[in-house]
């Protein structure tokens, strides 16, 4: 039996592939990049970061568009209001512009290492692995059990490919940093697979969603005490038990969790920023993600 009613409407071609995309979870791969730029301790070029961003934010929506393609079948029984199968974008269009948007990404990443100082060959290899990544994802994310690590190294490849732009090569401390939100997105990751089901078959991924947490606290400890650190930290803690609650039997509804947590992923990177910088600006434009991708999760779902 159908999870859902099929859809009886037709929609502009454009807000298909808005959903397609999952365009709301946009701002989370921008704040990405700035944290994995903050803590290289370079600084990028404004050019070089807006056309990161947007290279980087291709290999997101590539990913999402070859999600759909490669689910189609399972979605015909379990989601047939997502688009392929509700006939609003065919099969072989939605391959063709998921792999168009990975080859987009790689050469707007070849762009942004050149405005900032020059070709980078391990960004730019960098890339090409995490399209790979990408790719054996979505092929094989229903089947393998281990996909969720796969999904946090495509997450911790984006801190590393912005920190490798901006310094010219990936620094321990963006390596660190690359971990712990791994961390992060694998717990996530795990609770968002059993989304299908609106139940939790295990709850121990949700310790791993407290990594930024046991960074910043080591940070607040033992690192240079900066202005913004501990309120987000409160801000972060508070969010993600938030989102975590509607995992309880009380108040069950795993979409609405994954898609808090998703957001979330913007406050880690304020985390990490505040943990390495004493610039307020970093921190404000991570919480400016959670809210805009909270914003834009009302329009477009996240998941």
């Amino acid at each position: 039996m159908n999870a859902e009613p099929p859809r009886t409407t037709r929609r502009p071609r454009w807000r298909v592939y808005l959903d397609l995309g999952r365009v709301s979870n946009l701002p989370t791969v921008w704040t990405n990049c700035l944290a994995g730029a903050a803590l290289s301790g370079a600084a990028l070029e404004l050019s070089a970061l807006l056309v990161l961003a947007a290279a980087l934010s291709c290999f997101y929506t590539g990913g999402m568009f070859l999600n759909d393609a490669f689910d189609h079948r399972h979605d015909t029984k379990t989601r047939p209001r997502r688009p392929i199968p509700s006939g609003e974008a065919g099969l072989v269009e939605v391959y063709a512009l998921g792999f168009g948007f990975l080859a987009l990404g790689q050469s707007g990443l070849y762009a942004a290492s050149v405005l900032q100082s020059g070709p980078r060959l391990d960004s730019l290899g960098m890339g090409v692995i995490l399209g790979v990544l990408i790719v054996y994802y979505n092929y094989r994310h229903k089947t393998d059990p281990h996909s969720p690590v796969v999904m946090a190294v495509c997450r911790g490849l984006v801190y590393l490919i912005a920190g490798s732009v901006a310094a010219g090569s990936a620094s321990a401390q963006v390596w660190i940093g690359a971990l712990v939100l791994a961390c992060y997105v694998a717990g996530l990751t795990y609770l968002a697979a059993q989304e299908d089901l609106n139940r939790v078959k295990a709850l121990w991924p949700a310790l791993l969603l407290l990594a930024p947490m046991a960074f910043g606290l080591y940070a607040a400890v033992w690192g240079p005490a900066q202005t913004a650190l501990l309120p987000l930290l409160a801000c972060f803690l508070f969010w993600t038990l938030w989102s975590a609650s509607f995992l309880s039997a009380r108040r069950r509804n795993v979409p609405r969790a994954v898609t808090g947590l998703i957001a979330g992923i913007s406050l880690a990177d304020g985390v990490l920023i505040a943990a390495v910088s004493p610039e307020l600006a970093g921190p404000a434009l991570a919480l400016a993600g959670l809210l805009l991708t909270r914003a834009f999760q009302r329009f477009v779902p996240g998941t």
